[in-house]
């Protein structure tokens, strides 16, 4: 079945509005105090998501989708839901840290760490997958591992040293 244009334009637009979501969570928190850690990596997660969704859309606009690969997909979209939904104004795609606000311990928070990286390593993963990409989906998966190694560390330092209590 050919969902491939749909999907990716969902993709797509999600992204566009997790930026959006960004900026605005981004100018509250700032407005409150907080500070932003490691923006030098930043721009390459910029790069990464934004060659990975361009592969896709130049490589499986025309391919059938893998319907049950495509259920893990939607899974992983429910999990960043609710990973957002948690966070709720502290959600953003860049590390911004609130001095002296206790971690968040509750959703997905209480049963892992970092749980949106988590669905973002599926998601990197499984949407080549979906429609039959699989040397795509190991090329941006092995950068993304890059990415997050220097992401992770430099987001549990900055949480490490403000962490307060909850």
């Amino acid at each position: 079945m050919m969902f491939a244009l749909p999907i990716l334009g969902f993709v797509t637009l999600q992204r566009l509005g997790e930026l959006w979501l960004t900026e605005r969570n981004t100018s509250w928190l700032k407005a409150r105090g907080a500070v932003e850690i490691g923006a030098w990596h930043y721009p390459f997660i910029v790069i990464l998501h934004t060659a990975w969704l361009g592969v896709l859309w130049g490589m499986a606009w025309d391919r059938p989708a893998n319907l049950p690969l495509l259920g893990v997909f939607v899974a992983l979209q429910a999990l960043r839901v609710w990973v957002i939904v948690t966070l709720d104004g502290r959600w953003t795609t860049r590390i911004i840290v609130l001095p002296d606000a206790p971690l968040v311990r509750k959703g997905p928070y209480r049963l892992l760490s970092h749980p949106n990286y988590w669905v973002v390593v599926g998601e990197i993963a499984v949407l080549p997958l979906v429609f039959g990409l699989p040397v795509t989906a190991l090329i941006f998966s092995a950068l993304n591992a890059v990415v997050l190694f220097v992401r992770i560390r430099a987001e549990d330092r900055a949480l490490g040293q403000a962490a307060v209590p909850a």
